[in-house]
């Protein structure tokens, strides 16, 4: 492969010739290796372009800049290194979204679980699928971890290509608004672009600058993709399609809605929630989903409405959604005792405010959260995560998340700042694994018990040193010493 090849599709100057042999194309200075293009990419702590006359001295066949540098090596310069990143390895990897069925699912809540409904809806029809998302790339059983929700480009355009020469037909996507804002998912046009839900989230920092500049940042996936599929329910549902160029269709509880939602029941029982209705509209039949909640039913009619444009049917669509497992989300764990103990990766205060009143429409004898806050994060969100738990829930258990490089104390000092604006009831126990115990031990016939903040993750990251942590194993293992397993 030449370095013209990755180039097709862009605006570019060079300094010399672009008919150069090229091994693989990186943007990370620590993997330079002798006849790769090194693709200079702006980061929150380091400037790729700082290294560009190292990667030549390492070997680099060329450099793709978007600011003059000075290096021993072809420089290739572009408006925009991110968007040449993706472009590129595009055409590195063969184009691999031309061979499957793409879907990108945006929107603040919801993104995870949907993707996998459509997976598990579209895997019960044949149609082997791969997912790019929080959990990690998944090919069949297999989950390599991902950094990102959604990974850089590079990453992205490899886990495909991996998915369609392993027969993955479609491939489903989480597209944050990072992601959007940092080309992560260009270099390609999706077949469906999906839009769940918007709140305020990922603002400060190095997120996102305002919440003018998140929605604008959700929005680009509609203009990137061959049919938009949206919640019209949302009251920002207009401005996350603002500038549209692709058709779309709708689903909600709202009788404008294409597919929607009627009679809505909760289904409850010990160690058991779930949801269920009726479809009405492009679709009509009943509906059973085995995790809780209003925003189950959503996340169904999303993954529904998507699935319908596919070879499936009535049949594959319930065999889907009554087989999906997300680990992490809502996740229910067993137990012996006569109450609810779930799993959820809730981690900030609208996700927590979320799952909470989802929880408290079950009635349960005692709704119980256990959480903490992560270190090196705005204090912000620690307050308001501690007033949401001490408004919703009976008893909130405080203690520790990935406190990073933060003493966990001075978090929990945090949260109960948030805390002491309600009446709520709280206990702190520091150690998160004998927090975890306290909420066994302690518990009633009744009561829905949700261990919230580390989702799918099974580590804790503390002073800056991951360790392994995984709540199954710790609920199974306490379990086990108490007797009870």
């Amino acid at each position: 492969m030449k370095l013209k090849d990755l180039l097709v599709s862009l605006e570019y100057t060079c300094s010399d010739g672009v008919d150069v042999p090229i091994t693989d194309l990186v943007y990370d200075s620590r993997k330079i290796s002798p006849g790769c293009v090194f693709v200079c990419l702006r980061g929150s702590s380091a400037d790729g372009h700082a290294f560009a006359a190292q990667a030549a001295e390492k070997g680099a066949a060329a450099i793709v800049a978007e600011e003059p540098v000075e290096a021993d090596a072809p420089v290739v310069m572009v408006k925009d290194t991110r968007y040449a990143l993706a472009v590129m390895s595009a055409a590195y990897f063969g184009h691999p979204a031309q061979r499957m069925k793409t879907i990108g699912v945006t929107g603040t809540k919801g993104k995870t679980t949907t993707c996998y409904m459509i997976r598990s809806i579209l895997e019960s029809a044949g149609l082997k699928t791969g997912i790019i998302g929080t959990i990690g790339a998944v090919i069949g059983d297999r989950v390599t971890p991902t950094e990102n929700t959604t990974p850089e480009s590079y990453e992205v355009q490899c886990f495909m290509k991996t998915m369609a020469d392993e027969g993955c037909r479609c491939v489903v996507m989480e597209a944050s608004s990072i992601g959007l804002k940092a080309h992560r998912t260009s270099g390609f046009t999706f077949d469906i672009g999906l839009f769940t839900n918007f709140s305020p989230d990922h603002i400060g920092g190095n997120e996102h600058a305002s919440l003018a500049e998140y929605m604008e940042c959700k929005s680009r996936l509609f203009r990137q993709c061959r049919l938009g599929v949206v919640n019209i329910d949302d009251e920002n549902c207009e401005g996350v399609l603002k500038g549209h160029t692709c058709p779309l269709e709708t689903y909600g509880f709202s009788k404008d809605a294409a597919l929607r939602a009627e009679n809505e029941k909760l289904i409850s029982r010990a160690g058991y929630l779930g949801v269920s209705f009726d479809l009405k509209g492009q679709l009509d039949f009943p509906v059973k989903v085995d995790i809780p909640g209003k925003f189950s039913v959503y996340n169904a009619l999303a993954a529904i409405a998507v699935c319908r444009h596919f070879p499936v049917t009535e049949q594959n669509i319930l065999d889907g959604l009554n087989s999906v497992k997300v680990k992490g989300r809502v996740e229910p764990v067993p137990v012996p005792g006569h109450y609810t103990l779930l799993i959820d990766y809730a981690h900030n205060a609208v996700s927590m405010e979320n799952i909470l009143e989802t929880l408290r429409e079950y009635h349960p004898h005692r709704l119980i959260c256990m959480f903490g806050a992560g270190g090196n994060r705005a204090k912000s969100r620690r307050y308001e995560m501690g007033e949401v738990s001490g408004r919703l829930s009976d008893l909130s258990v405080v203690t520790a998340d990935n406190s990073r490089f933060e003493d966990v104390m001075d978090i929990i000092a945090d949260i109960k700042i948030g805390l002491a604006k309600t009446d709520g009831k709280y206990v702190v126990i520091p150690d998160r694994r004998e927090a975890i115990r306290y909420c066994i031990e302690n518990a009633q016939d009744g009561d829905i018990i949700v261990l919230a903040g580390k989702g799918h993750e099974d580590y804790q990251e503390i002073r800056g040193v991951k360790r392994h942590f995984d709540e199954r194993e710790v609920v199974a293992d306490i379990l086990k010493e108490l007797g009870k397993a």
